[in-house]
């Protein structure tokens, strides 16, 4: 029977159709995706370095680099589907990065909240970082698990396939949980500012001459947070149904839907977080030993 264990490329025995994906993956899709990621991944580095903002720096700059990675197995798969390493770097790769792109949501969640009063928010800034990126890396290990898992099985073993499939479902819906829990503790903050009057200028943690240009970009700060968790968010709901029909059901072979629905709301939520960077306009990000909070 046609696997990853007994195919290593496509011919009478082992025609593309009965690949996983079932396809060659575009190669001008792949290629955009992999140079996009590794872009932002450069800027995110330099932005990063030049703001010190080294958390929200490991967050990106690994979220950034993986989907550029796993563009790279695509990629590598255009030439050979069967190629049992790309396959397997790619599976790995895509499923794990956008984890760390939702740990930088979380953590420009905080600083927005700490420059626009705690006072609003229903728990303490530092809160909001340790519960959702714990539940953040929670997430991850599930869907590592699941992923290394479905990756080991290749498409013989369907007893360890389907266990993987449903760690890495397990890791996703747990990601959405947290989301979507999150999302309710920043409406209720975001609420309470504006019943408040103070607006959403970021005065309440100003102590220098710039505050009109803090007030002036604050909404663009927030309306980044609020793009960058939309698109994550839609990510993962897409890829719940995609893994939860089983390796090679008919979503998982679309690969327009994936291009549009994964990748593209990964690079458009990095690409949102490096043209309005928080490190600009959140001085509380920026490490300093007065900003330790």
């Amino acid at each position: 029977m046609a696997s990853y264990d007994t195919c290593s490329e496509v011919g009478p025995r082992c025609p593309v159709e009965l690949t996983t994906y079932g396809y060659y993956p575009n190669f001008g899709g792949n290629i955009f995706f992999t140079v996009f990621f590794g872009v932002l991944g450069i800027c995110q580095t330099g932005l990063g370095v030049y703001y010190r903002t080294w958390t929200f720096l490991i967050a990106l700059l690994v979220g950034t680099f993986m989907e550029m990675a796993g563009y790279i197995g695509r990629v590598l798969m255009n030439d050979n589907p069967w190629s049992g390493p790309a396959f397997k770097l790619q599976i790995v790769c895509l499923i794990l990065a956008p984890t760390f792109v939702a740990a930088g949501v979380y953590l420009t969640l905080k600083h927005i909240i700490m420059s626009l009063g705690p006072e609003h928010s229903m728990l303490k800034p530092r809160l909001f970082t340790w519960i959702f990126i714990g539940c953040d890396i929670g997430s991850l290990l599930l869907q590592a698990a699941g992923g290394g898992v479905a990756a080991a099985a290749g498409k013989a073993d369907f007893e360890m396939l389907k266990a993987g499939d449903n760690i890495i479902i397990a890791g996703i819906a747990f990601q959405i949980a947290t989301m979507i829990v999150c999302a309710f503790f920043a409406a209720v903050f975001f609420w309470r500012v504006y019943k408040s009057g103070d607006g959403f200028t970021g005065e309440k943690n100003l102590d220098t001459g710039d505050s009109a240009f803090v007030a002036k970009w604050m909404p663009f700060v927030i309306g980044t947070e609020i793009f960058a968790y939309v698109t994550v968010l839609i990510r993962c709901i897409y890829r719940l149904p995609e893994m939860a029909g089983g390796w090679g059901n008919p979503l998982m072979q679309k690969e327009n839907e994936f291009l549009l629905l994964d990748g593209m709301m990964v690079a458009l939520a990095c690409l949102a977080f490096t043209i309005f960077h928080p490190g600009i306009f959140l001085k509380s990000l920026r490490f300093a030993p007065k900003n330790r909070t």
